[in-house]
């Protein structure tokens, strides 16, 4: 408590009107872009090098190594939804990614006790004589428990800070300025800008501490970035606009199936004025009016005032027998997105099978980098270092040159954005089925099939497949945050964003069931123990194959989905509001 005390965050700072011009901005951000940061530094670099450590230390299999640091990824970023709901509920954004954080530091401490006391591990079977093999069991019973109450704690924590940090950036922005709006469209660059940057210190700083100074050091090194993460978001609190938190938009989602089943039977009015919304003095901190449209015309029986007495007694949104326009409106928009989020869902699943495999491959093939042994895990530093460069080119060349044309703040429509992502997702496995033939080739031409020794071919070749997703990544995840808080209605931006994160969830997921399903169905494509032996080569084209096919069905979604309008009231002054579309 005393810590929190210090940095204020149990401190009720509310903006004043005549405050509020002077708080957010781009000053804000960058104490957010600071936590996102330092945190991803510490995460990814775990996400890409845990699998060695729960092969190497753990002594589990390199399937469940795999399968484990794949529901683990899973499991995070299915979180983010619990954090936005809290965000959006009950505490501020601030406040959520301050407590989140601490969950995951408390992980990260953990895991650094474990590994450094060596009775709460297993014996690692690299260190035992051939005559002691009978020891080489995988951790069990209280070191289990350690262990996935140390990776589990570090899952919920940042899976809150990943709904929080996204949205509270973006509060620092009106979307209703002309001048804000158009930073709003930079910020989701910026912020995948931080979350590489603090990636390519965490691929390469911090693995390289693991692999070289002690799996002890590496999570000790990851506790203290996001303790620091937290301390410097916390120096920016005074000046951020905070929001408040609305009700949980849960209930309100359900407010509205409910009142449309129990008002089934009544003729929806032609006329959206004769639907129950809350106008001028009655929307007292309501500043945003959404637009009826005509999808989902069902939910529109939840916003029939039955009778003039319900009428007079409908003041405020809230009731289980009649909702507002906009509360329908905000329950539409979401269905509307579901097929965008589950169209996307497949190229998370690429993007797990990159971060496990080519892991894999890289510790079969020559890691010289002049003189100097680049670990495997380090190789995703190939396709951040890639984005690091392209993010900045694309914030301030194309998007300008962009907009010129289309007259839209981010230079492109996000769902066009995405779809290019899509494409890239598709060339990017196509790539890496050619390179794994090459690599394969290479082991049958020098007679190392079964060698354990690297092969005569430079790591650098899995950078081609890496650099072409890494900019797939810059197209789709920038575009799904921009798309799901731009799209969202003000009392559901936290929980939106978490949406786009859940993706990234279910690709995870995905991936353990693909493989499998694919081992099942094709006799064993990746079933050996030995990627040389494997067809680790047809499995990444029938990934692209399907790319292509889920591409085919994003389309439709695409091309189905209706941008929201609002119509803008005025709190503070003014009785007449202006409608813009989304």
């Amino acid at each position: 408590m005393l810590f929190f005390d210090l940095v204020g965050i149990f401190k009720d700072v509310k903006n004043q009107p005549n405050q509020e011009a002077k708080l957010g901005g781009t000053r804000a951000t960058l104490f957010v872009y600071a936590m996102v940061g330092l945190e991803n530094m510490a995460f990814i670099a775990n996400a890409m090098s845990l699998v060695t450590y729960f092969y190497a230390y753990m002594n589990f299999s390199l399937t469940k190594s795999a399968t484990t640091l794949t529901n683990l990824m899973g499991t995070a970023f299915l979180l983010s939804l619990f954090g936005g709901f809290i965000c959006d509920t009950y505490l501020s954004r601030f406040r959520s990614a301050v407590l989140f954080g601490c969950i995951e530091v408390l992980g990260y401490v953990l895991l650094t006790v474990q590994a450094h006391f060596q009775q709460l591990r297993p014996i690692p079977c690299k260190d035992l004589a051939p005559a002691q093999m009978d020891q080489c069991k995988a951790a069990d019973g209280g070191q289990a428990a350690i262990l996935f109450t140390g990776l589990y704690l570090i899952a919920f924590g940042t899976g809150g800070v990943k709904a929080a940090l996204p949205s509270l950036g973006a509060d620092q922005f009106d979307e209703r300025d002309p001048k804000e709006a158009l930073k709003l469209s930079s910020f989701f660059n910026w912020l995948l800008f931080s979350i590489t940057a603090g990636a390519i210190f965490g691929v390469t700083f911090v693995v390289w501490i693991s692999a070289n100074q002690g799996w002890d050091w590496g999570f000790g090194v990851s506790a203290i970035a996001v303790l620091m993460a937290i301390l410097f978001l916390s120096m920016g609190k005074s000046n951020f606009r905070n929001n408040v938190p609305k009700g949980s938009p849960l209930v309100r989602i359900l407010q509205v199936f409910v009142a449309a089943i129990r008002n089934r039977h009544f003729p929806v009015p032609d006329m959206a004025g004769e639907l129950h919304e809350i106008h001028d003095k009655e929307a007292a901190l309501q500043t945003e009016i959404l637009q009826r449209t005509n999808q989902f015309k069902l939910l529109d029986h939840a916003a029939i005032i039955s009778s003039t007495h319900e009428a007079n007694a409908l003041a405020t949104s809230g009731s289980w027998n009649t909702c507002t326009v906009t509360q329908v409106e905000e329950t539409k928009i979401l269905v509307r997105m579901l097929p965008i989020i589950l169209t996307t869902v497949f190229m998370n699943t690429c993007l797990a099978q990159l971060q496990t495999f080519t892991i894999q491959q890289s510790n079969t093939m020559d890691r010289n980098l002049l003189g100097f042994q680049v670990p495997g895990s380090s190789i995703p530093v190939i396709p951040l270092g890639f984005m690091f460069i392209m993010i900045p080119i694309y914030d301030r060349v194309f998007v300008p040159v962009a907009r010129k044309f289309t007259g839209i703040p981010t230079g492109i429509r996000q769902l066009q954005r995405i779809g290019v992502g899509l494409v890239l997702s598709a060339i990017s496995m196509a790539v890496a089925g050619v390179v794994e033939t090459h690599r394969k080739s290479v082991a049958v031409k020098h007679n190392m099939v079964d060698s354990v020794d690297p092969l005569p071919m430079t790591v650098f070749w899995l950078g081609i497949q890496y650099a072409i997703f890494g900019m797939a990544d810059m197209f789709t995840l920038v575009g799904l945050l921009d798309f799901f808080y731009a799209e969202s209605s003000a009392g559901m931006k936290s929980l939106s964003t978490a949406i786009s994160w859940c993706s990234l969830a279910f690709g995870y997921f995905l991936s353990s069931v693909m493989v499998e399903v694919v081992n099942k169905v094709s006799g064993g494509w990746l079933a050996n123990n030995n990627l040389n032996r494997d067809k680790l080569n047809y499995f990444y084209w029938l990934l692209a194959g399907l790319s292509i096919v889920n591409f085919g069905a994003y389309l439709l979604c695409a091309s189905w989905y209706r941008y929201k309008k609002v119509e803008i009231k005025q709190v503070n002054g003014g009785d007449a509001g202006k409608k813009v579309e989304m």
